[in-house]
């Protein structure tokens, strides 16, 4: 990165009244992952998968807390235990959430189940408020423990979506435990199975979520430990290394002895600093990008990802630059930031483009009467066939070091897993253009290597990606006014000016 960016960086999520710790992004050479700066640790994972869409990650969950012995830790924005992790399985079978961990605590005397939900989920998620607030009958058991985490600066989120099993099985990603993440990858509009408890129907939504075992998934378990004792102070201890496999029968591992990062987002609050991994390993990642980088992300409006893409498409041997976000906005504030800014750094993007390298795509899929949208809710960076982060963390500025947030990474060290992450990212492209994953492949080959060539090339269906207005209209492209109130880079300090005059 230039000097430029580097500064923008530093200013952005650097040294800040609340003992934030800036970084200028990283040189060129080298591996990305690099510990203590821009990840907590790296460490092995015996199994990983990245679970594509809510069926597959419900489905294989419920498999694994089916076969919990000591522990099942739940850390989430939203939690509601009325959800059926498989709808479209007989209720005998998968019956809600909620009955089904008191009834595995009630069938093993060492099992312990506890449940971490941000305090404000109860008037801003879309879960039911009355069971986090007033309990409900399944919670009724001594071994089960839910409790609302309160610890966050005004206007924080905790936003990490964790579950851990045994300490030896966690999937960390972007789905939280609660109603309207359910849903198949064909994301048909008429699934009868996509549907509130009141019987409407809710948008397809598309995300991901990561399955790690082994040394990764007791990492995973200490971080969710420490945020459980900051919440509640509970101090909670690793157990022993599990004797069974939790490894859900059903899963193919795409990747076996991966070593795997872990980056995290804390709000710097009381007596716990800040930590701001996160967005250092995705400046990082996308500064290392040649070829391509592709990326699915429910909001991307941080000037300093701006920053680095800009620069790549300014170069003329720089990498293809797929971007899929979700399209519709809900709600005044985020329509009025998230949405704005997208379709600003958008056009940003779009004049930086000189190659013709940059697209930015919605995904759709037919209806009766025309299309409907699918909601892009995933968290997702692939860079070249080397690189690939899944997580809570969303690329917009309250990300960087408002939220309390947690994602994984996985950086090639060897053919087999370029290969397993170049597949990945071609089979996510193959869903959002209706064809298969070899078909892709088969494109991209045929355009000499291209991803754009291939997408332009199999666009042609009902289900189909949309390119954003913002790729064509003229329009403001710096962010708008509210930013800084709406979207904050980090905690408000009401009593700011009193510190000050101490200083």
């Amino acid at each position: 990165m230039t000097m430029m960016n580097v500064h923008f960086f530093e200013n952005t999520i650097g040294q800040t009244g609340n003992g934030a710790v800036s970084q200028p992004a990283r040189a060129q050479a080298g591996p990305i992952l690099q510990p203590d700066r821009n990840c907590w640790r790296v460490i092995p994972a015996d199994k990983a998968s990245v679970l594509v869409d809510g069926a597959s990650y419900f489905t294989h969950l419920e498999a694994a807390l089916r076969r919990a012995e000591r522990s099942i830790l739940i850390i989430g924005w939203d939690f509601d235990g009325s959800i059926r992790l498989r709808p479209d399985a007989d209720p005998e079978d998968s019956p809600p959430l909620g009955p089904l961990l008191c009834s595995l605590v009630e069938e093993r005397p060492e099992l312990e189940v506890r449940i971490l939900v941000w305090s404000i989920a109860v008037v801003h998620a879309p879960g039911a408020p009355g069971p986090l607030i007033f309990g409900a009958e399944w919670q009724e058991h001594p071994r089960l423990h839910l409790r609302l985490d309160k610890h966050h600066p005004l206007y924080a989120a905790h936003h990490q979506k964790i579950v851990t099993i045994d300490d030896n099985l966690a999937f960390v990603g972007g789905m939280d435990l609660t109603v309207e993440r359910w849903d198949t990858r064909d994301h048909a509009c008429d699934d009868p199975h996509r549907v509130r408890q009141d019987g409407t129907a809710y948008d397809p939504v598309h995300d991901v979520q990561m399955a790690v075992s082994g040394p990764a998934a007791r990492s995973v378990s200490e971080l969710a430990y420490e945020r459980w004792k900051i919440a509640t102070g509970e101090e909670l201890s690793l157990s022993q290394p599990a004797k069974s496999d939790l490894w859900p029968s059903e899963l193919t591992p795409q990747f076996t002895n991966a070593p795997v990062a872990i980056a995290r987002t804390y709000p710097a609050w009381g007596e716990h600093k800040a930590a701001q991994e996160a967005m250092a390993l995705n400046i990082d990642a996308l500064a290392a990008a040649k070829k391509s980088i592709y990326i699915e992300a429910q909001y991307m409006t941080a000037p300093c990802i701006g920053d680095v893409l800009e620069q790549h498409l300014a170069n003329p041997d720089g990498p293809e630059i797929i971007i899929i976000q979700t399209h519709e906005s809900h709600g005044w504030a985020e329509q009025r930031v998230m949405g704005t800014n997208r379709d600003r750094l958008i056009r940003r993007l779009r004049k930086a483009d000189r190659y013709d390298r940059l697209r930015a795509y919605y995904p759709v899929v037919p209806t009766k009467d025309g299309e409907c949208q699918v909601l892009i809710h995933s968290k997702l960076i692939i860079v070249d066939d080397d690189f690939l982060r899944v997580g809570s963390s969303n690329m917009n500025n309250r990300s960087i070091g408002l939220d309390t947030e947690c994602d994984l990474a996985i950086e090639a060290c060897n053919d087999e897993i370029r290969k397993t992450i170049a597949h990945l990212r071609n089979d996510l492209l193959a869903e959002h253009l209706a064809t298969s994953v070899d078909s892709f492949n088969s494109a991209v080959s045929e355009g000499g290597g291209s991803l754009i060539a291939a997408i332009e090339r199999l666009n042609t269906c009902d289900r189909r990606l949309r390119t954003f207005d913002a790729m064509f209209d003229e329009g403001p492209m710096e962010p708008a006014l509210g930013t800084g109130l709406l979207d904050p880079l980090e905690p408000f300090e009401p009593l700011w000016f009193l510190k000050r005059m101490s200083e």
